[in-house]
């Protein structure tokens, strides 16, 4: 489901600023589904889910994490940075 992260410098500075991860999913994927599979694979808390087509034709997410999780320490600790 989930393909990969993306991460240019909006999504770092959202990541920073805004507490958020940004990741390319299937096209089918649900808001719900892709909550649901961060917070398993990841263990951490999804607050919400706001998800667009791009004009490359791929599914972008922007996952917003709880307070208690850093996104940035995510991505640090599964070697995106």
């Amino acid at each position: 489901m989930i393909r990969r992260f993306v991460i240019t410098e909006k999504a770092l500075r959202l990541a920073e600023r805004e507490n958020k991860i940004t990741v390319v999913v299937d096209r089918a994927a649900t808001k719900k589904q892709i909550a649901d599979e961060i917070q398993r694979l990841y263990n951490v808390k999804v607050e919400k889910v706001n998800t667009l087509i791009s004009p490359r034709g791929e599914k972008k997410a922007y996952v917003k994490l709880s307070t208690e999780h850093s996104a940035m320490d995510l991505l640090s600790r599964l070697g995106v940075l």
